[in-house]
């Protein structure tokens, strides 16, 4: 198969595939005239990255998965772990979505969103830092 053909079985584009050789994920055979010839098993190592990469998996997760998938004598709790700490980051950023939205919709419901200038979206925004600390009032913007 060209890479054409590959991309479209896969679903993934070709500029992902060729990504994804360059960084040593998949290794297609070259033929002569030195294009990339993909075999069913480069394929299927591609819906593997896909679906993985669909599940948010990092690069070097992915990395570690195909290892795995393809090291017959693995564990499945060494598969087990690599999944459950990218669990576990899922859960944590919900859990930081969940803090932004519940700190954002405290503030929306605090803004009259009338004519007056004071608003208390842009008093919070002003007053905190990156590190959450309060800074000194003022329109140091």
């Amino acid at each position: 198969m060209n890479i054409g053909d590959v991309a479209q079985r896969s679903g993934l584009p070709a500029k992902t595939i060729r990504y994804y050789e360059e960084i040593g994920l998949i290794r297609p055979q070259r033929g002569e005239n030195g294009y990339r010839r993909f075999r069913e098993q480069d394929l299927h190592k591609l819906a593997f990255l896909g679906r993985a990469r669909a599940l948010g998996f990092t690069i070097e997760d992915c990395r570690t998965l195909i290892a795995l998938y393809e090291d017959e004598s693995r564990e499945s709790g060494q598969v087990k772990r690599v999944a459950e700490e990218h669990l576990q980051q899922i859960d944590d950023k919900i859990a930081q979505l969940q803090s932004m939205r519940a700190t954002l919709a405290e503030l929306v419901s605090c803004c009259a969103g009338d004519d007056r200038p004071d608003c208390p979206i842009l008093e919070d925004l002003a007053h905190h830092g990156a590190d959450g600390a309060t800074e000194g009032k003022g329109r140091a913007l």
